[in-house]
């Protein structure tokens, strides 16, 4: 792999490489580079010098880029389907989900060519106008998270370059190559030398210097919120406008009167979606006390039935690295020495090789977890779910909303006052009722809280990368009578 910078692959300039393994089996998947700062002045250059001749050029021309790129990566998909189970982990139902969620937002975005449109108001006079134009920032960063290598990517890059910004991609250290072979179809559609740039490295070295960058107008990121609050320190001192899509605690809500077998389909759905390494994923488990040992009995069977291992054959996926495993036995421990039960799952689980050798943590369900626990009030970011019984709704708004993190939540319910209910009270940015998520694009991804600011996907989404520009006209053609200004001194 090498980087990308002003339309050449070329190698980092210390020519340091890292390496990157196999979450599956943890074999050696390949080495990439890690860029110094110099190579991101290159890309941050670069960017800038084609952002002149990128933004003028019009959208529906710019469309032509991404609608080419999304027919390249349709056209190649089970390349990419391969690489996000051997890179990320991912199993195969996922990995092709994936896939279809990038052809969909290329050409979701692609599509908006036509419907980015400004103002034209009234000003004090019938023949003064004020023109409110939108126009792109300038040069953007894109830091794509690991969890959904392929997906972010797509979300961050369609957007931005529609709008004509120029972007400099960083990806995560990792799922670089998922990154690497999108970046690839958009060049490969033709884009302009140095309209899309890509370094690779670590964030410790380069991360706080890109975000901060004193050429850099925009910076997207999805992460943990303990990032997005380190990105908006550094990048404060450069004013520049911040897309922050961080941290989520869940809650999955299932009420005394719920379907309880599409409840049940959907937390198994969204606790282990990409083994449970998800910002909407359920992290906590509500059920109405009239339907706790019932709902629970459910979980526990599904639970401990799903199988792990080959990715093209399995339930569940493993986790992204060894580091996530010791957070998973962290919260393991810290759920025994508060009195949890652990009700099924809370170790490693014992596979044949080569399996063995991968990132897998059994799925978990704790049982009779307290509020102010740990469990309830960390990210937990992997296979492991607590829950806890409630008795009226006023229990279950007031710990629903009883995070500092706001993006998704789940009830499941068939009594229609209490949806309605739900719609003013939960504070989430997303609420799900009675079915699975993802978001879609046509959906404004935010979120309320230590869950970040502004959002992606939907028109919202357009906008963030779009600053508006006012133009004031007069076309009376008449002398300007301007009361502070004296006429004396007008002469021709």
């Amino acid at each position: 792999m090498k980087l990308l910078v002003d339309g050449k692959w070329r190698d980092a300039e210390n020519k340091e490489m890292l390496q990157k393994y196999n979450p599956v089996d943890g074999s050696l998947i390949g080495e990439f580079p890690a860029a110094s700062k110099n190579d991101v002045d290159d890309a941050v250059e670069s960017a800038l010098k084609a952002f002149d001749s990128w933004s003028s050029l019009g959208s529906v021309k710019r469309s032509k880029y991404i609608y080419k790129a999304r027919e390249l990566v349709e056209k190649s998909r089970h390349e990419l389907e391969e690489l996000l189970m051997r890179e990320n982990g991912k199993i195969a139902v996922e990995a092709r989900q994936e896939v279809d969620g990038v052809i969909d937002q290329l050409q979701y975005y692609a599509e908006f060519a036509r419907k980015i449109t400004g103002d034209i108001v009234e000003g004090d006079t019938s023949t003064r106008k004020i023109f409110q134009f939108k126009v792109p920032y300038g040069v953007v960063v894109a830091l794509t998270p690991w969890n959904f290598p392929a997906a972010m990517v797509a979300r961050k890059l369609a957007p931005a370059l529609l709008t004509g910004n120029t972007v400099v991609l960083k990806p995560s250290s990792d799922t670089p190559f998922t990154a690497e072979w999108i970046v690839k179809k958009f060049i490969e559609a033709g884009l302009p030398n140095g309209v899309l740039n890509f370094v690779t490295g670590k964030g410790s070295e380069i991360g706080d210097y890109i975000v901060a960058h004193r050429k850099v107008s925009v910076v997207t990121m999805t992460g943990s919120t303990e990032t997005g609050q380190r990105i908006m320190q550094k990048a404060s001192s450069n004013m520049g406008k911040l897309i922050l899509e961080l941290g989520g605690k869940a809650p999955f809500m299932v009420w005394k009167d719920a379907d309880l077998k599409n409840a049940l389909r959907t937390f198994l759905w969204a606790k282990f979606w990409n083994a449970g390494q998800s910002c909407i994923a359920a992290e906590r488990l509500y059920v109405h006390r009239d339907v706790y040992d019932k709902f629970m009995s459910m979980v526990r069977y599904a639970v401990s039935h799903m199988t792990l291992g080959d990715p093209k054959h399995s339930d569940m996926g493993p986790l992204i690295n060894r580091g996530a495993l010791k957070t998973m036995a962290s919260f393991i421990q810290d759920a025994k020495s508060s009195g949890f039960k652990i009700e099924t799952g809370g170790d490693q689980p014992k596979l044949a090789a080569p399996y063995s050798n991968g990132y897998f943590f059994a799925p978990t369900i704790i049982g009779g977890v307290t509020q102010e626990s740990k469990i309830f009030q960390e990210e937990i970011f992997g296979p492991v779910v607590g829950a806890m019984e409630v008795s009226d709704k006023e229990e279950l708004f007031h710990y629903a909303n009883d995070s500092k993190y706001g993006l998704a939540s789940y009830l499941f319910t068939s009594d229609h006052n209490l949806i309605f209910e739900a719609f003013e009270r939960i504070r989430f940015g997303e609420l799900y009722v009675n079915m699975p998520g993802p978001e879609s694009s046509q959906g404004y991804h935010t979120g309320f809280r230590l869950t970040g600011q502004a959002g992606e996907g939907s028109k919202y989404g357009i906008a963030e990368y779009l600053k508006i520009k006012n133009v004031y006209v007069d076309y009376s053609g008449t002398d300007l009578q301007i009361e502070t200004v004296r006429e004396d001194l007008i002469k021709d």
